[in-house]
């Protein structure tokens, strides 16, 4: 049985010489992150600004956790450096020398004192802040890493997180600024003014928001970070600009009102005169709807036609309206009903559009089953069959119905298709006609 001792059993030469080279490599990494997180660009900015809400809480915590870091990376370093001192005594260490550096590399013999005031507020292994009465802590050096990669993640998520929204939001907020005063000046050059146009109220209101949020960001850039989900990494999110889009949407359409002030005062006979053309396009669809659907009654039978409204007199009652704003130069009522009934009138124009197609749709469909009655006609003719009985039956009775009145859709479209069947049949048995019965005509259907 191997010698022990209170670390567990005595490591070997190999053991020891494998431990310190991993510590090593360990000890090299953590210095190297502790220079980057202090050297951090976040950080030095988190030092010198007037920091309130969440953002000064989590500092303070943050600051002392850093300060704890270096605390324990001193100690972890004066312990490795004795390790090695104790190995590098003799090229085959004594079982004393392999005793003492089981010791050192496995028990704890890290001992930090008089850390009460440096762990005042820094995070504790198991959340929350470190209270006054811990005079010293004994680490293992693995539980001392695993110690200090916690501190170190929690910091590095703070100064990342506020670092990010510093260098995202305040340049954005700046520009969206500029682009405020701006708007404003040409605002105030089309007479859009708080309290007299809405579009001026809302530049009033989005100058306020503005205002705030950008010193908000920079005191307390943590309340506008949001984490990402199921993420463990440092820094995983990204800064919530829900307010930002929120008032560059409003002064979006803020723009877009003063736009169309402008272009209204421009060209607003002419879209007026455009809007009555629209209407009365639409006015004419209309009634060649209605004279369609009384046609399409009398032609064809049991055919369900849809109904044909007549003109809608409430747009025109709008174009009235708006032609009224502009004798009297009311720009800012003119703007956004001119935008409406625009719309409207395409909608109606549309709709008309939709019910003439609706309802000569059954005039559609018949003139479609003339044409293939005479498409196929005509290749029974190329095929010298034109008076097979039994094709010229089909054919006859197929046109009776589509060129009589009132006529059955239904009852026409069958005897296309039986006198269809006939000519594939036909040309599919016919010598010298290889194939036509499965040729390109038959195989693209009946409406080919």
């Amino acid at each position: 049985m191997a010698d022990t001792d209170p670390a567990g059993p005595v490591m070997d030469r190999d053991e020891v010489d494998r431990a310190l080279a991993r510590l090593g490599a360990e000890h090299e990494a953590i210095e190297t992150s502790l220079l980057a997180l202090q050297d951090h660009a976040g950080r030095r900015l988190l030092e010198g600004a007037g920091l309130t809400g969440v953002t000064a809480e989590r500092w303070t915590s943050t600051e002392a956790a850093i300060t704890l870091l270096w605390t324990y990376f001193d100690a972890y370093t004066d312990v490795l450096r004795t390790a090695r001192e104790i190995r590098a005594r003799r090229r085959w260490s004594s079982r004393e020398d392999l005793a003492e550096l089981t010791e050192l590399l496995r028990g704890e013999p890290v001992t930090v004192a008089g850390s009460a005031a440096a762990t005042a507020n820094a995070p504790t292994p198991h959340g929350g802040q470190a209270g006054p009465g811990v005079l010293s802590e004994r680490w293992s050096l693995s539980g001392l890493v695993d110690r200090m990669n916690e501190l170190y993640a929690s910091s590095l998520d703070m100064v990342v997180a506020a670092d990010a929204v510093w260098s995202a939001l305040p340049a954005r907020i700046d520009l969206l600024s500029a682009e405020l005063r701006r708007t404003s000046r040409l605002a105030h050059s089309v007479g859009v003014r708080p309290g007299e146009h809405p579009a001026g109220d809302d530049l009033e209101r989005i100058t306020r928001t503005l205002k705030k949020l950008r010193e908000q960001v920079v005191s307390d850039p943590l309340a506008f970070w949001r984490p990402a989900e199921g993420s463990s990494a440092p820094g995983g999110g990204k800064p919530d600009t829900t307010v930002y889009d929120r008032e560059a949407r409003a002064l979006e359409d803020v723009r877009r009102e003063i736009d169309a002030v402008l272009a209204v005062r421009q060209d607003a006979e002419k879209r007026i005169v455009r809007l009555r053309d629209v209407l009365s396009r639409a006015d004419r669809t209309l009634a060649e709807a209605r004279t369609a659907r009384g046609e399409v009654l009398a032609k064809i039978a049991a055919t369900e036609v849809p109904v044909v409204s007549g003109p809608p007199t409430a747009l025109q009652e709008q174009l009235s309206t708006a032609a009224e704003y502009r004798r009297h130069a009311q720009w800012h009522r003119l703007s956004p009903l001119l935008e409406s009934l625009e719309q409207k009138a395409e909608d109606e124009l549309l709709r008309a559009r939709e019910s003439l197609t609706a309802v000569t749709a059954p005039l559609a469909v018949r003139a479609e089953l003339r044409g293939r009655l005479d498409a196929y006609r005509a290749k029974v003719t190329r095929h010298g069959l034109a008076e097979d009985p039994l094709l010229v039956e089909r054919y006859e009775k197929a046109r009776r119905m589509l060129w009589s009145a009132p006529c059955d859709l239904r009852a026409a479209e069958q005897a296309v298709l039986r006198y269809q069947q006939a000519v594939a049949e036909l040309l599919g048995a016919a010598p010298g006609v290889p194939g036509q019965g499965t040729g390109p005509d038959e195989r693209r259907g009946p409406g080919a």
